[in-house]
């Protein structure tokens, strides 16, 4: 198994990987809002959501791959409201074939976060 980790996307808050690679599988640990600059977290659900998705980006790139590459994706949501806002962001970051996903509202997230994203990808 080999870890994967760009500084262009936050660092972990724990004692785990950004991401880890292992025969051509990359499991991309789970994303909150946070500017990697800065380290503040987005000042709103929107803003979050494209912090997430801009961190999983250079990740995926850190492992030469692509949001193409992606095959499941977990969505931790504070507040379903939420959901066509969520959508509507996904849909500008991935196509048809979509891959599978499930999204489920949670109590709370670390640092009081509004969503929280993983993935999984194939090379």
């Amino acid at each position: 198994m080999k870890a994967i980790h760009t500084s262009s996307a936050p660092s972990a808050i724990g004692p785990y990987s950004q991401a880890t690679y292992k025969k051509g599988m990359l499991f991309i640990s789970g994303q909150l809002g946070i500017d990697p600059v800065s380290g503040e977290l987005g000042k709103s659900f929107e803003k979050q959501a494209e912090l997430i998705f801009n961190s999983i980006s250079h990740i995926l790139s850190a492992a030469n791959m692509s949001f193409s590459h992606v095959m499941k994706v977990t969505i931790y949501i504070e507040d379903l409201m939420n959901f066509e806002a969520v959508n509507n962001i996904f849909a500008r970051y991935f196509s048809d074939p979509y891959p599978a996903r499930e999204t489920v509202q949670v109590a709370r997230l670390p640092k009081n976060a509004a969503l929280e994203i993983s993935l999984i990808a194939q090379d």
